[in-house]
């Protein structure tokens, strides 16, 4: 469960693991700060199950609430994104590297 995980980084990608999460994200990137009752109106869950995906979310650090009076509002929290993006650049030449090598052999093989 995500919520047991304590790198940052894996708290990240486990949060964003989830198409309802993410699509929370996008709602909130679109539209800037919004009530859990507005992020939850486009999807077929109840809010409970949505203040859940928010509740993942901010422990990912990816949005921040805040209550105001009886409602939670929540916004866009851009540095774990960063740090995340940072990891996958890193690893991405490598990953270019070998599947490059994989192609290389794989066409020399086509060729014999």
């Amino acid at each position: 469960m995500v919520k047991f995980l304590t790198d940052p980084l894996d708290r990240t990608f486990g949060a964003l693991a989830d198409p309802t999460r993410r699509a929370i994200l996008a709602r909130l990137l679109r539209h800037g700060s919004q009530s859990a009752s507005e992020l939850a109106r486009p999807f077929d869950v109840s809010l409970v199950a949505v203040m859940k995906h928010i509740n993942v979310l901010a422990d990912a650090g990816l949005i921040r609430r805040r209550k105001i009076g009886r409602t939670v509002h929540c916004h866009l929290r851009p540095a774990p994104m960063r740090n995340a993006i940072a990891w996958l650049e890193r690893n991405e030449k490598f990953w270019s590297e070998r599947l490059d090598a994989l192609a290389a052999y794989v066409e020399a093989q086509e060729d014999t």
